[in-house]
């Protein structure tokens, strides 16, 4: 689990001995031209079916990034990849220079301190108010003094709107609200990588617009480098400087939304404009109708 969530399915001991907030390399440094994420040639099969097959994926500095796709492709596997808590069955995944699949445990909650990720559904802790749970990485990483907390949290809730929200308990927050305070908890870190999973999800527009614009002005503002996985063609739009597009295990097409509009192939079209009728199929893969229910007649 990335340094802003860290009491999922998977958390173990991690060293608290952190005494701030992870900071980024020098912008100036030799690095900073190396993509931050890059995988290449991943697979990674589960039960004998390959979910990726010859992956090749990478997410410059500083920019926002958006993977997309039909269900079902793989976009919270790669996720998961990522962020090392799936490990790649072939090939490479590199994150800040680091190979996760050869990451020990330490090493692994070393790297995720770096990241922070915002859940679908904003993953908020529902016995914390909002400026707990904002502070909750800080006190589970760090030792810093509770002046600082106080600090950084009123300072990341403003940054999102809701500092006058800060005692509110999460019950009392609508949709959008909530998807903010848990945008404040992932950049309370001050990481280097930012995970958005489904951010627009469940949202009515005006809150979408206040979303899409944190999450651009977010990632301008900070320096930060940001995944953005989400089925709104229209937001990632707006939002993407790139944009991958899965299928069939590997990346179909990159590059501007605008461009995948008119991309040459019948599916990633199909996908970008929201047609029913195309390579995609409606009817998940299934043994002909009229033989399946002669077969049940036949057994009955």
């Amino acid at each position: 689990m990335p340094a802003a969530d860290t009491t999922g399915p998977g958390s173990g001991p991690v060293d608290s001995t952190l005494d701030a907030p992870a900071a980024s390399p020098p912008s100036g440094s030799a690095s900073s031209a190396e993509p931050l994420v890059r995988l290449r040639d991943v697979a990674y099969w589960v039960g004998g079916r390959a979910i990726f097959d010859g992956l090749d994926f990478e997410v410059a500095r500083g920019k926002v990034t958006a993977v997309m796709g039909p269900s079902g492709t793989g976009k919270t596997t790669l996720l998961r990849l990522i962020t090392g808590q799936l490990r790649a069955t072939r090939g490479t995944v590199t994150v800040a220079g680091e190979d996760v699949g050869r990451l020990d445990e330490r090493g692994l909650y070393r790297l995720r301190r770096r990241m922070g990720m915002l859940f679908q559904n904003g993953a908020l802790l529902t016995d914390l108010d909002v400026y707990e749970n904002v502070a909750f990485p800080l006190r589970e990483h760090t030792q810093l003094p509770e002046s600082l907390v106080s600090r950084l949290v009123l300072m990341k809730l403003q940054a999102v709107g809701l500092r006058g929200a800060a005692r509110l308990m999460p019950a009392e927050l609508s949709g959008g609200m909530a998807r903010r305070v848990a945008l404040a908890r992932s950049i309370v870190m001050d990481p280097e990588l930012l995970i958005y999973d489904e951010p627009f999800a469940g949202l009515d527009p005006i809150a979408m617009g206040v979303v899409l614009r944190l999450i651009r002005d977010t990632n301008d503002a900070l320096g930060l480098t940001s995944i953005v996985v989400s089925h709104d063609v229209h937001e990632i739009g707006l939002l993407a400087d790139v944009t991958y597009l899965l299928s069939g295990g590997k990346v179909v097409a990159s590059g501007a939304p605008v461009e995948l509009r008119e991309h040459e192939s019948p599916m990633v079209r199909q996908f970008m404009n929201g047609l029913a009728d195309g390579p995609v199929p409606f009817h998940y893969p299934a043994p002909d109708l009229a033989a399946q229910l002669l077969d049940r007649e036949v057994a009955g």
